[in-house]
């Protein structure tokens, strides 16, 4: 049987061969150990100075002040701590919360569990490519609105939102403006002030870190109030308490490195293997789903009118592939992405997400083209 062909990099990607190296310098008895909070000895202050290097790392990813930056277990604990803790903290600022029906559940979810406490949600229908118009937000916002939330990169489509856009709308508001970077980070430029934003997430695991990490862009100037959600020891400057891990975060900082440094070659690279992948194709057999020119390459989501995308899946052994998002993938319903761009059900339930990175190379990604399309002419022979 032939190595498996991951294509699946929107759900996870691999740490980078040096990112492993390093953390494992961070854990044990002969490396940086300690607790970067124990300041009384010096095994801790030298953890405590990888931890702020990280942080120094994770910030220039996104042209920020290493001091706006709140560690954290990931982009979905960042994304409630962005909804959540500013809902705590600005209780008379407004109880409106504008977002798409695209978000991630992360955000979707935090948005229904703030419905349940008194919070108007209003969820903005995506346009036939899978993107927010200005103007939607513009004809959606209130005196009372608290905070717009929106994706830079959808994690199912690859399209992109007009971020910069919204932010510059929202410049003379009173609202936040929060984006889930999650699948923007390391693949983007991206440049919080450029963007005009409050609040960004981000998640190492995307972009070759370890899992378990991410981090909240919170902005200093003017200042945005947070109030934690998670409590005990007032790290994070009272925003995130718990002890920080440092094997994660120098990975971390060093993914976000090594990702900036890369941001044009990675980008090149994987629209050719992307290219590669669909010239094996025949074009009668499948539909792209938001095919804008503009969208991120990294992310390919596929129709297959007549076959199940499950049923397509399991003839496919030699490839990671999914139906969508991860978390959703023990689901039996479709893609709530794709069924809010007004997709049939049917047609919804046969697609599939394919998406590449750094690691995948032209030849595999010439071989998985090849395979698939071997295995959608056995499935339309046997109909």
């Amino acid at each position: 049987m032939n190595p498996l062909i991951y294509l699946d990099y929107a759900a996870t990607t691999p740490a980078a061969p040096e990112v492993a190296a390093l953390m494992s310098e961070y854990l044990t008895l002969d490396g940086c150990f300690a607790n970067p909070a124990s300041r009384s000895h010096l095994a801790g202050w030298q953890a405590e100075q990888a931890v702020e290097k990280a942080r120094r790392q994770v910030a220039g990813l996104l042209n920020a002040d290493l001091r706006e930056m709140v560690w954290t277990s990931g982009a979905t604990e960042a994304n409630n701590l962005a909804l959540i803790g500013a809902a705590r903290a600005n209780p008379d600022k407004g109880r409106h919360i504008i977002t798409s029906a695209l978000e991630h559940k992360a955000v979707l979810d935090t948005c229904s569990w703030l419905e349940a406490q008194g919070y108007k949600i209003t969820r903005l229908q995506p346009d036939a490519q899978g993107c927010i118009r200005v103007e939607q937000v513009a004809e959606a916002l209130t005196p009372n609105t608290l905070m717009v939330s929106l994706m830079l990169v959808n994690n199912e489509l690859g399209c992109v939102n007009p971020v910069a856009q919204v932010g510059e709308l929202l410049k003379d508001h009173t609202a936040l403006f929060h984006v889930d970077a999650a699948q923007a980070a390391g693949k983007l430029p991206i440049n919080v002030h450029e963007l005009q934003v409050d609040l960004l997430s981000i998640s190492a695991h995307k972009f070759y870190g370890p899992k378990g990490v991410g981090a909240l862009y919170v902005r200093r100037q003017p200042a945005v109030h947070l109030q934690a959600i998670i409590h005990g020891g007032g790290h994070e400057r009272g925003m995130r308490s718990g002890t920080l891990p440092t094997h994660q975060l120098v990975g971390m900082g060093l993914a976000a490195e090594m990702a900036q440094a890369s941001l044009q070659a990675d980008r090149e690279h994987i629209t050719r293997c992307r290219e590669q992948f669909l010239q094996q194709l025949n074009p009668d057999f499948y539909q792209q789903h938001a095919a804008r020119s503009d969208n991120w390459p990294g992310i390919l989501n596929l129709g297959f009118p007549g076959i199940e995308a499950e049923t397509l899946i399991m003839a496919l052994p030699e490839l990671a592939v999914s139906t969508g998002s991860a978390c959703n993938s023990a689901s039996l319903d479709p893609s709530y992405v794709l069924t809010a761009l007004g997709l049939e059900r049917e047609l919804a339930l046969s697609s599939i997400r394919f998406s590449f990175g750094r690691y995948l190379t032209q030849d595999q990604a010439r071989s998985a083209g090849q395979q698939l399309n071997q295995a959608l002419e056995r499935l339309k022979m046997q109909d």
